[in-house]
């Protein structure tokens, strides 16, 4: 077999983790709209809209195919946690023409959700994240916005997971 057929295959293969990046999204949108409490929303797709069973449930259904829970629950409790840090850097990162309730409730919930992810999950690379959440902004716009998404994703990551230099000590020495 080549690369490419390899390369096809792994595509296939169910993706755990952007299924539960999408059910954040969707979630926050949730609390967004309906003023839910976060807990309860966790708790109903926990429920009824995510399935861990392959072949059990279908996006066009509602339900989020074969999430990662865990995922899920760890992104959504960051994003609802830190929104006030992550909207903030949202602001300083878009035009001040553009604030942050400006943007389509989506877009918010897009940016929140991958702001929270790299602001408080470890382990993931931010690539990863970077790519996620631009391939989910992908799946909901056709516009500009995904472009939109990747510059402020881009800036977000710097700013949160590039650790400033150290400080180079001063010495005395005369």
């Amino acid at each position: 077999m080549n690369g490419a057929q390899d390369e096809d295959t792994t595509r296939q293969k169910p993706r755990s983790r952007t299924a539960s990046r999408v059910a954040v999204v969707q979630a926050l949108f949730q609390i967004e709209q309906g003023g839910d409490a976060p807990e309860t929303v966790i708790a109903q797709f926990v429920r009824h809209r995510l399935s861990t069973a392959p072949g059990t449930a279908e996006y066009e259904d509602g339900q989020v195919p074969q999430a990662d829970v865990q995922l899920f629950e760890q992104v959504i409790r960051a994003a609802v946690a830190r929104q006030e840090q992550v909207d903030a850097l949202i602001v300083d990162l878009l035009p001040p023409t553009w604030p942050v309730a400006r943007l389509d409730p989506v877009l918010r919930a897009v940016l929140r959700a991958a702001g929270a992810e790299l602001a408080a999950v470890e382990g993931v690379p931010t690539r990863v994240i970077l790519n996620e959440y631009l391939d989910i902004a992908h799946g909901f716009f056709s516009g500009d916005e995904p472009k939109m998404v990747n510059g402020v994703l881009d800036a977000m990551a710097r700013r949160l997971r590039e650790a400033p230099a150290a400080p180079v000590p001063e010495t005395d020495e005369a």
